[in-house]
């Protein structure tokens, strides 16, 4: 999920900058420098994806399915270029990168192959047939983040185009390469003109236009909560169709009876991947009171081997954080007089670099509640399920966790009472492009991936059809 605010209330006036710089978040170069979109350029390309949806609903199921094929085989030839420019633009580890190229990849394969599995009902009525019709909704803006560039926007832009549509993606201002780049493969791989399109630029310019035009059926976004609120009063003036994907402060329950071994070493990656940019991260540990201290003696070592350093190196395991802005927002989270029970080293000098870190705190406090959205996490003890239960649905947010116990019948009651959308027991696990994904709460609104992808970008049109006779 992205911090950065696609929305505001009221454009920037004519002053508004024409091109946006790029820069690369380990060594603070500029990498490129983007044209930014303005309204005008918005409003024509809302045209030309019209033009081109009613062309593209009209093609046959089979050969649109085998065009969204040929578009996963190009990003496969290209999985490579695409996994540096990850590197470049938003300071992914190569290793990650490769993952999020071959993702979007995976994600058009998989939504190619519900093209032709879209279909309707006929559903029995007394004198006729009844039947629907699942329909595309013409013109589809995806709003991406910043934090999984490639991944998040394929998450909208695939099952969007496989049900007809036409999209309109608008990337995060710092990581618009990746997105560029796939809409030139998908033109190479014979998309029409016109279908897919990126429009990079400011939030409160692109973003705010897209969200606001009466040509843009649906609004699929990732981005923290308190823009998606904003999102959601504007698509309202339109009644526009809504997914939302935001914040989460998702909870690592560790019970007594759990492997602690296990659950400390998989417990880093479930709040560092990725810097912690991850609205999924399980920042708030949750260990029964028994095996609090021999948890955290088991978790030192294991946060202490996660290597921080140049995302192109093979052996990295943690970059830096996206910008200089974002670094200070989490360093907002580490008071002076913070308990930290383990802190990580970083590489010194340019870049956005900060530590792992570990804190002891307590339920009330502001890093226990709040998305920190960096590499750090907070460890609080709970003495019996009920109060594991109590805390981990504390607070606004319901989009993932983890609980750790080889108890199948607490891992069930635990899983049943916990209040989010995802949900991995004795695992950290909570994406995968064939299974659903969303949240409770203020996480969002509407599920994405899994094999009802599709149908969220449709309308269902029900058809009766008489068969009573003529009185002649």
């Amino acid at each position: 999920m992205s911090h950065t605010d696609p929305t505001s209330p009221a454009p920037p006036g004519p002053g508004a900058p024409t091109t946006h710089d790029v820069l690369n978040p380990a060594t603070e170069e500029v990498v490129a420098t983007v044209p930014a979109t303005t309204p005008e350029e918005v409003d024509a390309a809302v045209r030309r994806a019209a033009d081109a949806q009613r062309s593209w609903a009209a093609v046959a199921p089979g050969d649109r399915a085998r065009l969204l094929r040929r578009f996963a085989d190009v990003i496969d030839e290209h999985v490579e270029e695409l996994a540096r420019l990850e590197v470049a633009e938003a300071g992914h580890p190569i290793g990650n990168a490769r993952w999020e190229a071959g993702n979007a990849r995976d994600l058009f394969a998989y939504a190619a192959g519900g093209v032709e599995r879209l279909t309707g009902r006929q559903i029995p009525v007394a004198g006729g047939w009844n039947i629907t019709r699942q329909e595309p909704m013409g013109v589809v803006a995806v709003i991406a983040p910043w934090n999984f560039p490639m991944p998040i926007a394929s998450w909208g832009a695939a099952p969007a185009l496989a049900a007809g549509n036409a999209v309109l993606l608008k990337p995060a201002e710092t990581t618009p390469l990746t997105a560029l780049r796939l809409a030139e493969l998908g033109l190479a791989a014979g998309l029409p003109e016109g279908l897919f399109q990126v429009l990079p630029g400011a939030g409160p310019v692109a973003g705010n236009a897209l969200v606001e035009h009466e040509g843009v059926a649906k609004v699929v976004f990732t981005g923290s909560t308190a823009v998606g609120k904003q999102i959601m009063a504007k698509c309202a003036t339109t009644v526009k169709r809504l997914t939302l994907e935001l914040g989460g402060k998702s909870p690592n329950i560790v019970f007594a009876d759990a492997d602690l071994a296990k659950a400390a070493a998989a417990a880093p990656g479930s709040f560092l991947d990725n810097t912690g940019q991850d609205c999924c991260a399980r920042s708030r540990i949750l260990v029964q009171r028994e095996v609090y201290d021999r948890f955290l003696e088991l978790l030192e070592p294991a946060v202490r081997a996660w290597r921080a350093g140049d995302p192109a190196d093979p052996g990295t395991d943690m970059g830096p954080l996206i910008s200089a802005a974002q670094r200070e927002r989490v360093r907002s989270y580490v008071p002076d007089d913070a308990r930290v029970a383990i802190r990580g080293e970083a590489p010194a000098g340019k870049g956005f670099w900060y530590p792992a870190t570990v804190l002891e705190g307590r339920p009330e406090d502001r890093v226990a509640v709040e998305e920190v959205f960096g590499p750090v996490a907070v460890v609080l003890p709970f003495a019996d399920e009920a109060e594991a239960v109590r805390l981990a649905n504390t607070g606004t947010y319901g989009l993932s966790g983890s609980l750790w116990t080889r108890d199948v019948g607490r891992a069930l009651r635990v899983s049943g009472a916990v209040a989010a959308g995802n949900l991995s027991v004795n695992s950290h696990s909570s994406v995968r492009y064939w299974t659903p994904f969303g949240g409770y709460k203020q996480s969002g609104l509407g599920r994405e991936l899994g094999p009802d992808a599709l149908a969220a970008f449709t309308e269902t049109k029900n058809v009766f059809i008489s068969t009573e006779e003529d009185d002649q």
